[in-house]
């Protein structure tokens, strides 16, 4: 087998053969193709074939109706899920949907894909490469195309242009002028996706894209990101806005894929909180991911080692212990990253410290105190809001030193703040 020439697995070229002996011309197409010339590890194999759904339906006893209203069926095979798609061509588009016909052409399929590097087949069993639009010569030439022209491809669906960020950044290629061109000139129309594409569009690039960087600053260039991330284009347009973006594409390249959530935290930051809060309800984040992201952003840095250790109790109190890996990692990330403030070293000494710190165990919310409200009712308090303020006050002074945690001193303090707040006690 020559380097980079395709590889799929024996169930691919099983598929095939039921295939092509019945008569139905079939391919192994997408992204596994793409990244087999590439020297890339390949993914899902996905397959093309001239075969409607029923016939394929027919052909194999284990078959998922994935979609079959727009083609595609998928074949069990050794525990695996492997896609067929019947041959398709396009006939209408709206730049959000297209409107498909089956055809009988492996040509006229490529024709429809987005870009060149994309528009490549593989046939298994002749180990033939069918590439129309010279996707493998783009490919070792760094160059990202659109197949055919890129206005027509954009019109047909707007998502394209935020793809063509992603491929451009994950296969490190050079944007084709004219590709980038149409890109700005419909950057408005990206207005007209939904944000469901948006979002997953952007969570494709944090997640996996070895250097998030280069299809963030595409956005930037191109006028993608003010249409779709307005709140970070007013950041953008405070004085220091230009600092701070390059600042945090720079803190983002320190981060591993892999890290969807901490990346866009890292992006976040230094965000108003109600810009963060409305670009995570706009997308229709889960309520998980944006409070979690949101925190993260928002988390104060790690106490230093000049600051005592009730200063590290309290900040595991405020922020939470579940904040604390993934905010020593955006600092480290943020050490790594800048010209000046604490090193790396320093950063770790503070995570090292938050984390001895949580090993002792130490009461960091009300809830872990050794009194509660049932407790301050038999003292003779009267319930209401003061025994939320008595315990906030206990809190404090257990987070300075953890050993008042006990019955005795409480009791006598939560009698003595009650008194101070006018409470008579106990209570006649």
């Amino acid at each position: 087998m020559k380097a980079g020439q395709p590889a799929p697995p024996s169930a691919v070229h099983w598929i095939t053969s039921r295939l092509e002996d019945r008569g139905f011309e079939t391919w192994t197409v997408g992204g596994a193709v793409r990244d087999a010339i590439l020297g890339r590890p390949s993914g899902d194999w996905d397959l093309a074939t001239r075969a409607t759904p029923n016939e394929v339906r027919r052909i194999f006893k284990r078959t998922v109706p994935i979609g079959i209203e727009h083609g595609t069926v998928g074949i069990l095979k050794g525990g695996v899920l492997y896609e067929i798609t019947t041959f398709r061509r396009d006939v209408e588009t709206d730049g959000r949907h297209a409107v498909v016909r089956f055809s009988d052409s492996i040509d006229e399929d490529l024709a429809r894909r987005d870009f060149t590097i994309n528009a490549i087949a593989w046939h298994a069993l002749r180990r033939e490469l069918r590439d129309p639009f010279d996707g493998a010569g783009d490919l070792n030439r760094g160059l990202l195309r659109t197949v055919g022209t890129a206005e027509e491809r954009f019109q047909e669906d707007y998502l394209r242009i935020l793809r063509a960020f992603r491929f451009a950044g994950r296969f490190g290629l050079r944007v084709d002028e004219e590709l980038f061109s149409a890109a700005q000139t419909f950057s408005d129309r990206l207005a007209t996706l939904s944000a469901e594409r948006v979002r997953e569009e952007l969570l494709k690039v944090l997640d996996a894209d070895p250097d998030p960087t280069v299809a963030l600053e595409a956005y930037r260039t191109s006028g993608a990101l003010a249409v779709l991330y307005p709140e970070w284009a007013r950041r953008m347009s405070d004085p220091d806005g230009s600092t701070w973006w390059d600042d945090g594409l720079r803190v983002m390249g320190h981060l591993p894929p892999g890290r969807p959530s901490l990346r866009l935290a890292s992006r976040l930051r230094g965000v108003p909180a109600a810009d963060t809060a409305a670009l995570l309800v706009r997308l229709r984040f889960s309520n998980r991911m944006a409070d979690r992201v949101a925190r993260i952003a928002a988390a104060r840095a790690l106490p230093d080692g000049g600051e005592s250790d009730a200063a590290v109790r309290l900040w595991l109190s405020r922020e939470g212990p579940e904040m604390l890996a993934p905010s020593a990692r955006l600092e480290l990330a943020s050490a790594r990253a800048a010209r000046a403030g604490p090193s790396p070293d320093e950063v770790v000494d503070r995570w090292r410290r938050a984390r001895a710190a949580l090993r002792a165990r130490p009461p960091l919310s009300v809830g872990d105190l050794r009194i509660d409200g049932r407790r301050l009712k038999g003292l003779g308090l009267r319930p209401g809001p003061l025994f939320g303020e008595i315990l906030e006050v206990l809190l404090g002074e257990v987070l300075e030193s953890p050993e008042r945690n006990e019955p005795d001193y409480l009791d006598r303090r939560a009698l003595e703040v009650a008194s101070e707040e006018g409470e008579a006690s106990p209570r006649e």
